[in-house]
């Protein structure tokens, strides 16, 4: 499939699967591009599209990135989720191990330089990872954050240079809740502990009644996002 090609199919398929229930965009995804990877961070997002996928096509890759600084438990999630789907996560681990980013950059980088804490231990690796790939899943909506907020089902991804799927762009947080309860998947425990968003052990905090849903990631700079995202 040339550029050209590719441009046109992406066009048509963000149209057509817009209003589409989220299991046909995904079929078609993992039908047109074989060689496709799932994107999980084990929130709430995530753990609803595993689900969602072991109906459309089971052994479809999904892949987490281990920055080495996760809960307890968002690994333990990781561990109900594979036992009850018999899945196999693809670990992606940074190239610097914490004590080798300490030993270069100083003790807690992401205190000092948040951003490139996030590019060693999250971009970098996903760099690599998805070039093994032609197409990513995520698990990205709309209403999240102003970053997100013209999020396309089907996109081309120039960061990363591949097709990007986000099938449920249009969901709300209710919608992901109610999908979560009806299937009964596996989630994190954190949520129920006032965490909608969860990332590293050192950059995420609870998120008091009437902030916003992301207030809790990198809490008092004005970073927001994670630079996996455009």
């Amino acid at each position: 499939m040339n550029l050209l090609e590719k441009e046109r199919l992406i066009t048509e398929a963000a149209e057509k699967y817009e209003h589409a229930p989220v299991e046909e965009l995904l079929k078609f995804a993992v039908d047109t591009f074989p060689n496709i990877v799932l994107a999980c961070s084990f929130g709430a997002e995530d753990v609803a599209l595993v689900h969602m996928l072991q109906k459309v096509r089971p052994g479809t890759d999904i892949f987490y990135l281990d920055t080495d600084f996760h809960f307890k438990e968002t690994y333990e999630t990781r561990d109900k989720l594979a036992e009850k789907y018999g899945i196999n996560f693809v670990q992606v681990k940074p190239k610097l191990t914490p004590e080798e980013q300490a030993a270069q950059h100083g003790e807690e980088l992401w205190k000092k330089d948040p951003n490139l804490c996030c590019n060693i231990r999250k971009v970098d690796p996903l760099t690599d990872v998805l070039g093994r790939y032609e197409a990513w899943i995520t698990g990205i909506r709309r209403d999240q954050a102003p970053t997100r907020a013209n999020a396309k089902k089907v996109e081309y991804d120039v960061k990363f240079g591949l097709v990007k799927f986000n099938p449920i762009a249009n969901w709300s947080w209710d919608d992901v809740w109610n999908y979560i309860r009806e299937n009964d998947v596996p989630y994190n425990p954190l949520h129920d502990q006032n965490f909608p968003s969860i990332g590293c052990e050192h950059c995420t905090r609870p998120v008091a009644p009437g902030e916003d849903p992301r207030a809790g990631r990198w809490s008092g700079t004005e970073k927001t996002e994670c630079g996996l995202h455009k």
